[in-house]
């Protein structure tokens, strides 16, 4: 069965609604960026070293990391550490633009189709670029938006599928990638290795 290298609950229930069976695991990794990391490439390694994580403890287990970081002006916003980064992080996106990223690593044993036993290793990191409009908000709008908590674990300080849904006026992408995981690209690579 499918291991959940992550302990989001939008994750969670995303794979649910999809009918994907998974049981969760979640990886302890510290989610920061590095100096001069792009958008893409800091998902993708952060995904990559969730599954890696799990799939040590578990080696027989196929295993899915991922990781959503929010971009803008080429600044990654991950999840703000307090309310004051929430305020900074929605100033940031107020009546702009910006790209949300997930990166997916899908860690495993292939069954190969040749009737016997055999495995094949395989290790598959890709990612998914979603593009979000903000309209304009005002002090208010941000203030009272950070007192309802609902930013705070959230890339780029906000739930596209929450409150903030007002704000948001266009995307042009997966929608499911802007809550936390692109699940069409996600089914395709578990089809591709034999994991549903």
């Amino acid at each position: 069965m499918l291991i959940l290298a992550s302990a989001s609950p939008r994750r969670q229930e995303l794979l649910r609604n999809a009918r994907i069976e998974f049981t969760v695991n979640a990886a302890n990794i510290p989610e920061i960026p590095l100096e001069g990391e792009s958008g893409k490439t800091c998902a993708e390694r952060l995904a990559r070293e969730k599954a890696e994580a799990i799939s040590r403890e578990s080696p027989n287990e196929v295993v899915l990391g991922a990781d959503t970081v929010v971009v803008v002006d080429g600044l990654i916003l991950g999840k703000p550490v307090d309310d004051r980064d929430a305020v900074r992080m929605l100033h940031l996106l107020s009546g702009r633009q910006h790209e949300v990223i997930t990166g997916v690593c899908l860690i495993g044993r292939q069954k190969l189709r040749t009737g016997n036993s055999e495995q094949n290793s395989f290790r598959d990191v890709r990612s998914e670029t979603t593009t979000v409009h903000f309209s304009a908000l005002n002090d208010d709008d941000i203030r009272t938006y950070v007192a309802s908590g609902e930013p705070m674990d959230k890339a780029g300080a906000y739930a596209v599928q929450g409150i903030a849904s007002r704000w948001i006026w266009r995307i042009e992408g997966d929608y499911f990638n802007v809550v936390g995981l692109p699940v069409a690209l996600v089914y395709k690579m578990l089809l591709e290795h034999g994991a549903v």
